[in-house]
């Protein structure tokens, strides 16, 4: 560019403030999971083809893709999505992925290692950026729902200690690291239940890695209780915030967040990446949605 057209172009800013440069100074972008859409029981929303072009229709900047919704993992299944997105022009940002490191058996521990080295090649073959990634948990309710009933809270497996539980887990994301690093995928650890129910407890994982390619998946409707001191332990570290809305009412619960405060509180840590929304409620997705994409808007 030379000196008058530099001119010219700053001149035009100055003339018309309203007029964007790119991205809106200030806006965080804000994108939505498949999962708001097919939220594992909507089965006319599997095709993650599907979401990326509805997701596109309502205005929004990007998708984060749930991993267990793919049905073909193929390089060129991968490709041909990651084509729908550039036609759709929207990003992809996120790759939602699900592991458990909390086992006792080592051959268990090493093979959700192994799974998620090919979650990590997946996003990177899609041109993904971050990758969330759990703790896991010692499984000592009997389903999900279960522990949905007990507030996320379980008890640790008998001849076990919690110490131990930290050890593996701080183990397996030490052998994920390098290969999130040759990829270019940042690993973001969630407070997802599990050890990773607390921030005392995502953060003692994180801070014992110590690698700029393990930082947090923050999500809002994690933290059952006292969510906003919560939020602000881990904004610092977050490379996505993950937001919860429940029109309709939810699914294992509903919570009534303050998305205006919740803003304030990222900005003070200063985050500047994506948002996506999570939509877990009853209604149609279809106007529950893009509704939640107006809030967000408003707030960020």
């Amino acid at each position: 560019m030379n000196r008058r057209s530099f001119t010219s172009l700053t001149s035009l800013a100055a003339l018309a403030p309203g007029l964007s440069l790119g991205r809106e100074a200030g806006r965080n972008p804000i994108g939505v999971s498949t999962y708001s859409y097919w939220g594992f029981q909507r089965d006319e929303y599997r095709d993650v083809g599907k979401c990326i072009d509805l997701a596109a229709a309502s205005g929004f900047d990007g998708v984060e893709i749930l991993q267990v919704q793919l049905e073909d993992f193929s390089p060129a299944a991968l490709q041909k999505i990651k084509r729908r997105a550039l036609l759709a022009g929207i990003d992809l940002m996120g790759f939602s992925t699900h592991q458990d490191f909390v086992d006792p058996v080592e051959r268990v521990r090493r093979r959700n290692v192994e799974q998620t080295i090919a979650y990590i090649e997946q996003a990177y073959a899609l041109g993904i950026p971050t990758l969330r990634i759990n703790t896991g948990g010692w499984g000592t309710r009997k389903d999900f729902d279960d522990l949905m009933a007990h507030r996320g809270i379980e008890e640790v497996l008998e001849g076990h200690t919690e110490k131990e539980g930290f050890e593996w887990v701080i183990t397996a994301m030490k052998q994920l690291v390098p290969y999130a690093e040759k990829c270019g995928v940042v690993l973001g650890l969630e407070n997802h239940w599990g050890l990773g129910i607390s921030p005392e407890g995502v953060l003692k994982v994180v801070e014992a890695v110590n690698s700029p390619w393990l930082q947090v998946t923050l999500d809002t409707g994690n933290f059952l209780e006292d969510p906003y001191a919560r939020l602000e332990k881990l904004a610092a570290k977050t490379v996505l915030l993950q937001t919860k809305t429940y029109h309709g009412g939810g699914r294992w619960y509903t919570l009534d967040l303050d998305y205006a405060r919740i803003a304030k509180i990222m900005k003070k840590a200063n985050y500047k990446g994506y948002v996506s929304l999570e939509f877990e409620g009853k209604e149609d997705p279809l106007t529950a949605v893009p509704k939640s994409l107006k809030m967000l808007r408003e707030h960020f």
